[in-house]
């Protein structure tokens, strides 16, 4: 008569054990996740699409606040709104993301998990990248297209992409250093509340030297200013040495990331 009861393999469950996915495999399933979890969000919609789009049309039908008369104000908009888009992407919705995920406890359970801190920051990074593609397409190709722009005489594509990525690598430390060591509520609102003076201190809508003395000094050192300004350079409006002005990104790029791996706490 045969026993009813299970062997000893069926009973502690032997067996091949089941092993996690490959390290590419989940930081690309983290990164889709990341995308549509950013495409459900509104608010996030608002600061990386909604808002530069607007900036680009609108201010290059009327020109910079304080502009004088001069050549297509496209030409100037462009690059400030390509800055607001790397910051609504790298910098806003980055850390208003990451700041309710560590609140949460997501990123806690997802750093001890198979995944680990590495494939939550390759995952993090390749959805601001991704984002970052798509605005720029869609910003080129409205100038383009609509707005009849065209990339001056001395454009030059490695000075443009040495401007997005150290851009990118700055905003990006900033925003988890917000992410890393406030309450997602004070994130939420300081995120939202540098965005606003970003887009005034970044010569975006306002340049910069129409605003007071002390404050042009301030803001010219600043990474959206920086950030702008190289983007000129490298799309061909603003003659200048970019040497510089890329040297200030990646000192902004190098502190930002620093501090915030230093001060960023999972839980």
């Amino acid at each position: 008569m045969t026993s009813a009861t299970p062997g000893p393999a069926r009973v502690l469950g032997a067996g091949t054990p089941s092993r996690p996915a490959s390290w590419p495999a989940m930081a690309v399933a983290l990164a889709a996740h990341e995308v549509r979890l950013g495409l459900r969000r509104g608010e996030a919609l608002l600061i990386t699409y909604v808002i530069p789009v607007g900036v680009l049309l609108v201010f290059s039908a009327f020109g910079p606040i304080g502009a004088g008369a001069g050549e297509d104000p496209v030409n100037d908009l462009l690059p400030g709104a390509i800055c607001l888009a790397v910051i609504g992407a790298a910098f806003v919705a980055l850390a208003i993301a990451t700041g309710f995920e560590r609140q949460y406890g997501v990123i806690k359970r997802l750093g001890g998990s198979p995944a680990g801190a590495s494939v939550v920051v390759a995952a993090k990074s390749a959805s601001v990248v991704l984002v970052e593609l798509v605005q720029l397409v869609l910003l080129v190709g409205i100038a383009t297209l609509v707005l009849g722009w065209a990339a001056g005489p001395t454009a030059s594509a490695p000075v443009t992409l040495a401007a997005l990525v150290l851009g990118t690598v700055a905003f990006a430390g900033l925003g988890l250093l917000l992410a890393g060591t406030l309450r997602a509520e004070a994130t939420l609102a300081l995120a939202n509340l540098l965005f606003l003076v970003f887009l005034v201190l970044g010569g975006i809508v306002v340049p910069l030297d129409r605003l007071p003395d002390a404050v042009e000094a301030v803001a010219g050192v600043l990474p959206p200013a920086a950030l702008t300004e190289a983007l000129a350079i490298g799309l061909g409006h603003l003659q200048g040495d970019a040497g510089p002005v890329l040297a200030l990104l990646a000192g902004w790029a190098v502190v930002l990331v620093v501090l915030a791996g230093w001060r960023f706490r999972w839980d």
